[in-house]
Order: C-alpha cells, then structure tokens, then sequence
C-alpha cells in the first residue's frame, strides 16, 4: 500500500517547522533526527535511517502515535533540571494586618475561615 503524499508533504511541512524551532530555541544543540513512533513510519512510508533533510534522519522511537520528536545531541532533561533547582523560595518577613483579624502572623496566615 503507497502512502498518501498529502500526508507525506504535511509531515515533511511538520518537520522542518520542528527542526526550525528546535534550531532557533536551542542553538548549542545539533538536530539529528525525527523519532516516530514505529506505526506512523510503517503508515507514512519511512524507513529507519531515511534522511528527510540534510543531515536529518528518520528513527523509530517509542513516542506516541501521530506526534513526532526532533531528536539532538543536547540534553534538555538535565537543562530542565537545573532550571527546577534554581527555584528560590521567598518568605516575606513583613506582616500585614487584615482588618478584623489583627497582625499576629500565626492568626494571618492560619488559614482558618469564620462563618458570618
């Protein structure tokens, strides 16, 4: 069964759009390769190790069905990572009064809630 070149071109539009956008977020990063899942590269006619575009090739990887990933040779987890453990955390040292409650910060931010 031949694969339906609409599809082939719009997932061909999809890549380079990928590869673009992964390119200009991530510029010390080399782009590869697109990972499919193996259904869609069997559905859409590829075969592993195709190359789609210069120095971009085709992989199966276990991605979900109709999405594709831009593989590179960075690692975005650990970049992601370090991006969490830069997190600080903020305790004011400032208390503030709210009317009808006074400015102990124990009855501010207790939480507690008085029916009317």
């Amino acid at each position: 069964m031949a694969a339906d070149t609409s599809k082939i071109a719009a997932s061909l539009r999809a890549f380079r759009i990928g590869v673009n956008s992964h390119d200009r977020e991530n510029p010390t990063h080399t782009a590869y390769g697109i990972g499919l899942n193996p259904f869609d590269l069997d559905r859409l006619g590829f075969d592993e190790g195709e190359e789609v575009f210069p120095g971009i090739t085709i992989h199966a990887d276990n991605g979900v069905t109709g999405n594709f990933r831009v593989l590179c040779d960075g690692d975005h987890l650990e970049e992601r990572e370090a991006e969490e453990s830069e997190v600080l955390e903020a305790v004011s040292t400032q208390t503030v009064s709210i009317p009808g409650r006074g400015t102990s910060p124990e009855v501010a931010g207790s939480g507690d809630r008085t029916s009317v």
